[in-house]
């Protein structure tokens, strides 16, 4: 089998029904799906748990759609050769994900909204990326979405929202920053959160000379949470549940990673196969282990358009 049939084949069989059946207690059968271990790749708390019980119990009472809010960042990892925009990574999560909520929207009618919130003014000020790039980045996703759309469920909604859409400009934005920054701390940074800086920012002219740049990013990087959740969009609201690829700090995420085989966040990685038997299984690999994996490229022509979707790599397990 090629790739291209492969993918093919997972695209067709986004169509094909998983007859599951409603039951009695259809609460109760959404709250398990969504906590399904067959698509979580981390556990649930009893908070996390309870909050998944109580968002549907308030979207099914109103009959309005499950809400799902996916957090990521609005661009491709400079390091990539994929960016400004998106890649195979993307797809693969995108049907991932859309496969972990088919069976929901075959027995509740009004069906799931999948919204992604995404970074976008803050990746300018943190990261040193172009308006260009990340305009690149959100356009190109919102691409790879339409191509999707035929293979999904009609009452799966998948939506683009930008943390800059709720503020009234960019402006507005700036000038919540430098307000939130006035009482926001120098952190200690771990070697974590230093590995994190250093790996998205892409440096300015002279900006490392400044001894302490890392910490003034993670500084901006704390004011800018902040003001984030201070939009009232996605914390602390009955109606959504929050999805990531890892576990967020407060704990209170569906944790679903970014493919059956993946937990690597897709915007700072790229799709790859990995040949598994007469067949392939869909990954994401992180720069780390891009560096430490061999590969090859397959030509491949699915009917997307974009610079990264006329070949695959497919990795050597030999």
């Amino acid at each position: 089998m090629t790739a291209e049939q492969y993918i093919k084949n997972e695209l067709e069989k986004l169509k094909t029904p998983s007859d599951i059946q409603p039951e009695d207690d259809l609460e109760a059968q959404i709250v398990r799906l969504l906590l399904s271990k067959k698509f979580r790749k981390y556990s649930a708390n009893e908070d996390l748990i309870n909050h998944v019980k109580e968002s549907v119990h308030y979207c099914v009472e109103k009959s309005q759609p499950i809400n799902l809010t996916f957090l990521h960042g609005a661009y491709k990892l400079w390091r990539l050769e994929e960016a400004p925009e998106v890649d195979w990574a993307e797809l693969f999560s995108l049907m991932y994900y859309s496969k972990y909520v088919k069976p929901i929207c075959e027995i509740y009618k009004p069906g799931v909204w999948f919204d992604f919130f995404v970074d976008d003014y803050i990746v300018e000020v943190l990261d040193n990326y172009k308006p260009e790039e990340v305009k690149a980045y959100i356009d190109s996703y919102q691409k790879l979405m339409d191509f999707l759309k035929p293979y999904q469920p009609e009452n799966l909604k998948m939506t683009i929202t930008t943390v800059g859409s709720q503020f009234a400009s960019r402006e507005d934005f700036d000038q919540a920053l430098e307000k939130q920054l006035e009482t926001t701390p120098m952190p200690e940074l771990s070697d974590d959160s230093t590995r994190m800086v250093e790996l998205n920012v892409r440096l300015a002219d002279g900006q490392s000379n400044d001894p302490k740049w890392r910490e003034k990013i993670y500084r901006i990087h704390d004011a800018y949470l902040a003001i984030k959740g201070g939009t009232g969009y996605h914390k602390n609201r009955p109606d959504k549940i929050l999805v990531f690829n890892q576990p967020l700090p407060s704990g209170t995420t569906i944790s679903l990673g970014t493919t059956k085989s993946s937990i690597a966040k897709f915007w700072v990685g790229v799709g790859a196969l990995k040949p598994d038997k007469d067949t392939y299984k869909m990954v994401a690999l992180s720069p780390k282990q891009l560096k430490e994996t061999s590969c090859k490229w397959e030509d491949v022509n699915i009917g997307l358009t974009g610079k990264n979707f006329a070949k695959i790599r497919i990795i050597d397990t030999k």
